[in-house]
């Protein structure tokens, strides 16, 4: 594969390798992030959910991604077919999971339809509440963003989690040819600014570092990826002594801004003062009570990522915090 071509903002990353410590992660208002669109009132990752997060008003959509057969970036949670959310060309839901997305083209991928939940699934009972959008294809990240760029939306930013699983090898592409079409199509869109990279297999952070440094990257984390150093390229906790230090190491010397994103009940107010003085925000996942939210908010957490936006807005609202604008409609 070759090399990506590097805009502007990617070739003066280069001159920033002399900084030898973390730059400080810029403050911004309260993030407030709709995990996978705010699946809990839209159908996950789909642009029908994206447009609906933007009307009501968010900081960040937060997605997935993963590249198809022929190479193309699209936004999907599930390395494989869903069943619980996935439709064939007859309409009916798919009985078991169905083939890697990296299995399929483009085409074949979009002749399922994920515009709404089987109602009997345990998925579906979760999320009740969501609307269908019968008709939705899974998009590729090029019309996302296009579609927020014909909105005019451009205070939105985006959180991107490539999504791999490195005990899984065989239904995902790998880290490097992942990273360079992800940065590819966030060159070709312009988009660089407002993207963080996230995933909770940091082999692909440690690649954004090098070649894209002043990208924010966003180290997620739960106690089984912590426990298995597969998914934290080497690192074993127990070297560091805490996981804000951890990802401190992972970070390396690397200027671009930094988020940790922890599994939100593995998180503690101590832990949170302790990556808040490393320089790093806090964002933790993914977050749909209400007194979660009051808590974490308590502990001056940077941001939270949830499937009910509505639900923080309106805790915001409380609060007399910042709201995100509306994007037009």
């Amino acid at each position: 594969m070759k090399l990506i071509h590097c805009a502007p903002w990617l070739l003066a990353a280069s001159l920033l390798t002399a900084c030898a410590a973390i730059a400080p992660t810029p403050k911004r208002d309260f993030d407030l992030q709709a995990h996978r669109g705010g699946r809990a009132l839209a159908p996950e990752n789909t642009l029908a959910a994206f447009d609906n997060a933007m009307e009501m008003g968010v900081t960040t959509l937060e997605l997935d991604i993963g590249l198809t057969a022929d190479g193309v970036v699209v936004i999907s949670h599930d390395t494989v077919l869903n069943p619980e959310h996935t439709r064939d060309a007859n309409g009916a839901f798919l009985t078991a999971k169905g083939p890697a997305i990296r299995a399929l083209t483009l085409a074949q991928l979009q002749a399922y339809d994920v515009g709404r939940i089987d109602p009997a699934t345990n998925y579906g009972k979760q999320f009740a509440l969501q609307v269908p959008r019968d008709g939705e294809r899974i998009p590729t990240l090029a019309a996302l963003f296009e579609r927020v760029r014909a909105r005019g939306a451009a205070q939105v930013r985006f959180n991107i989690e490539t999504k791999l699983d490195p005990s899984r090898p065989e239904e995902t592409a790998a880290p490097d040819p992942m990273v360079r079409a992800l940065l590819a199509e966030i060159d070709k869109a312009g988009m660089g600014p407002r993207v963080t990279v996230q995933s909770f297999d940091w082999r692909t952070l440690a690649l954004v570092g090098q070649w894209a440094p002043q990208l924010q990257r966003a180290y997620l984390t739960t106690g089984r990826t912590l426990r298995d150093p597969r998914w934290t390229s080497g690192l074993r906790l127990e070297d560091f002594g805490s996981v804000p230090r951890l990802v401190k190491a992972a970070v390396g010397n690397s200027p671009g801004p930094v988020i940790w994103s922890p599994a939100f009940a593995d998180l503690t107010a101590a832990q949170v003062q302790e990556a808040q003085a490393l320089g790093f925000q806090v964002v933790p996942w993914t977050v749909n009570e209400r007194a979660d939210m009051a808590r974490l908010m308590d502990w001056k957490v940077d941001g939270l990522i949830t499937d009910d936006p509505a639900l923080l807005r309106d805790l915001m609202r409380e609060r007399r915090m910042p709201l995100p604008a509306p994007a037009k409609p």
